[in-house]
């Protein structure tokens, strides 16, 4: 720091911990949750063979039904390789097929098979008590009304977008 430059005093620093007025801190807290919530599911998915990445991509083909690499990379957040290594993972399993898509000979379309659906379902049951686990430090009511509060921030044109 040179002798001519002003002082800087930080009234808050960003933290993730109770009480931090930092304008970071809903971020930060946002990213202590994910990391929290996705190791729990985690440890639901490992008995199954697949990872968070893999499920996500499961979600969106069961929302979704066959759907294009390129639009599963935008709603599962990847990149073309990295969603391109997911749905190998995923067809190596036989837990999805790529289907040509008709009027586009570059263009893939990928569907979950049975085997991937019954995978899913797995997966639910399999993360039930794990997602008990995830909120025994709330009382009552309070998981439906955090799961209420992070939809409305999460998608807060009311779920349209």
């Amino acid at each position: 720091m040179t002798a001519d430059a002003p002082r800087r005093t930080t009234a808050s620093h960003a933290t993730d911990r109770p009480g931090d007025a930092s304008p970071f801190a809903l971020g930060l807290l946002l990213r202590r949750a994910h990391w929290h919530a996705a190791s729990v599911m985690t440890e639901a998915l490992r008995p199954l063979g697949i990872e968070l990445r893999h499920f996500a991509v499961l979600i969106e083909l069961v929302n979704r039904g066959a759907t294009v690499q390129r639009d599963l990379a935008a709603a599962t957040g990847s990149d073309k390789a990295g969603i391109m290594r997911v749905v190998d993972d995923l067809e190596r399993k036989g837990l999805v097929v790529r289907k040509a898509v008709p009027g586009d000979r570059r263009a893939r379309a990928v569907e979950i098979t049975p085997q991937g659906l019954e995978l899913f379902e797995a997966a639910h049951v399999a993360a039930e008590p794990l997602a008990e686990r995830l909120v025994a430090e709330l009382g009552p009511g309070e998981p439906e009304r955090l799961t209420d509060l992070l939809t409305r921030f999460a998608h807060p044109s009311g779920g349209k977008a």
